[in-house]
């Protein structure tokens, strides 16, 4: 049997099938329809996106071939956010950009520019998408068209390809229009540091479902944002003698992004020494949120933290891998001229395989028996003493167990912000919360502000002088304010607490309702 005649046989037989009328043109029609396909792809793949003004903010738009069929929400530098909202075989991206400050500046000082935003914004993003359909319809069809020409090398056949796209474009649009889904909006999938939602982002049904009510705050959302980057270089700075240690209080963040913009700009404006953070920087303490600290390390100053409830250990070494960062846990380090001792919070509320004891009793227990490992405090006239000037803390129960042991203790965790003067004349100061409670806080009826304080201490002394506490309005809200307050008494003396239960007296003044997160 002679073997070698067996690929000769097979090759006869494929020539004689390819010969066939009916089967060669299936193949060509087949081959058009794929060429045109991937040349259509190829351009849409090409094509860019467009970017477009959605009111005073530029978006950037693009679709991309995907058989997921999704919308995608670029929420830089949390993660992304997707919506299951059509079953088309391409994907929408959706970007932001930058911000028009002259034009977000103009609805602030235009009201009447402000009420027809929402309006402006609706036909802003209908003309964007317009142009973003044209500008993909046009490169996909010179995709299929190029493509044509490239492997059939015949006019006619490449038209045939752009005809083809064309057609499956219009097909395309069809089944979009078909299959939107609008309820998928209140059904997002999370990633990045958004994965931990909802309990991080909180209910998104409830956030959209108060949709209509905050589109008609939707002027005073973009002002507020806009005052984060402008309204901070206007505020005034306190006539202290050049020489004061300035401190900037920052507290409970919860991986806010908004935050860091305003504590970029206090710290220029200001001319802040050091600031000091007491703790819930992040919300889960996951290794996802470790990236949302590298914006530490662009201050240009010290940045004391403080680990809170909602802080891992994993995030405590995130935030000292950053250059100007100084953890503090159970340990006291002397920076900007302030010895500074700081303790870490006992708990880590995420965890819910451990038993979280929140027992006020036992807090404050915990805060005494670091307490008595810390030297006497300092005399007002004894510079050089080497007691410590302050104590940061998270949680302001366990702080009061350093009552008598130093002029300042600061805590935040409660999200409301308050100050008062322990029997032992230590003064211990709350802060509110510098992220507005994190993004949660869409779903209040009444937002949570976001707080900073600035305090001036005397560089001699080391005696608080003076502190400027800082309130922005919450979401929904365009309101700036600055109250200055004088310590009364910097010199005063601090001693032991008189007995063994503390009884807080003098003035206090909170000023929101507690949330503690």
């Amino acid at each position: 049997m002679d073997f070698t005649r067996f690929p000769n046989r097979w090759l006869d037989r494929a020539r004689g099938v390819a010969k066939r009328p009916g089967l060669r043109h299936t193949l060509k029609i087949f081959a058009v329809v794929a060429v045109a396909g991937f040349g259509a792809w190829l351009g849409i793949a090409v094509s860019g996106g467009v970017r477009s003004p959605v009111g005073p903010v530029e978006v950037g738009m693009s679709v991309r071939p995907d058989w997921g069929g999704q919308t995608v929400v670029d929420v830089h530098p949390l993660g992304t956010l997707l919506f299951n909202s059509h079953d088309s075989p391409f994907r929408l991206r959706v970007t932001l950009e930058n911000i028009n400050q002259d034009q977000a500046r103009s609805m602030i000082e235009d009201p009447k520019l402000a009420d027809r935003l929402p309006g402006l914004i609706e036909e802003n993003l209908r003309d964007g998408i317009g142009h973003l359909i044209v500008r993909s319809v046009l490169y996909a069809l010179a995709g299929a068209l190029i493509a044509g020409l490239v492997v059939f090398r015949r006019v006619k056949t490449a038209l045939l390809a752009m005809l083809t796209a064309a057609v499956a474009m219009t097909g395309t649009g069809v089944v979009t229009a078909a299959t939107f889904r609008p309820e998928s909006l209140v059904e997002p999938r999370y990633t990045g540091l958004l994965t931990g939602a909802p309990s991080l982002v909180g209910s998104a049904e409830s956030i959209v479902t108060r949709f209509e009510s905050y589109r008609v705050q939707l002027a005073k959302l973009v002002s507020n944002v806009s005052q984060l980057y402008d309204t901070v270089s206007e505020l005034p700075v306190y006539d202290a003698d050049p020489n004061s240690i300035r401190v900037l209080h920052v507290s409970d963040i919860h991986i806010n992004p908004i935050a860091w913009n305003l504590i970029r700009s206090i710290s220029t404006q200001f001319k802040v020494n050091l600031i000091v953070d007491t703790g819930d920087l992040t919300d889960h303490g996951t290794g996802p949120e470790d990236g949302f600290v590298e914006e530490i390390g662009k201050l240009g100053v010290p940045y004391v933290f403080i680990r809170g409830n909602h802080d891992s250990r994993g995030t405590a070494r995130a935030v000292a891998g950053q250059k100007n960062a100084v953890v503090l846990d159970d340990r006291t380090a002397t920076v900007g001229g302030l010895r500074i001792y700081g303790l870490g919070d006992p708990r880590f509320t995420p965890d819910k395989s451990v038993a979280v004891d929140s027992d006020p009793a036992s807090l404050l227990a915990f805060g005494r028996r670091h307490a008595v490992k810390l030297p006497p405090p300092a005399p007002a006239d004894d510079s050089d003493s080497a007691g410590i000037d302050l104590v940061a803390v998270h949680d302001p129960t366990y702080g009061r167990g350093f009552s008598g042991t130093t002029p300042i203790v600061l805590a935040g965790h409660a999200h409301a912000r308050s100050t008062e003067i322990l029997p032992s004349g230590t003064r211990i100061f709350v802060q509110g919360s510098t992220g507005g409670a994190g993004l949660r806080a869409l779903e209040h009826a009444e937002p949570t502000p976001v707080t900073a304080s600035v305090l001036y201490f005397d560089k001699e002394t080391r005696r608080l002088e003076a502190w400027d506490d800082i309130t922005l309005g919450g979401l929904g809200q365009q309101s700036v304010q600055i109250q200055r307050h004088v310590e009364p008494q910097p010199g005063r003396t601090i001693s032991p607490e008189p007995s063994a239960t503390p009884s807080p007296t003098g003035a206090t003044e909170p000023t929101e309702t507690p949330d503690a997160g």
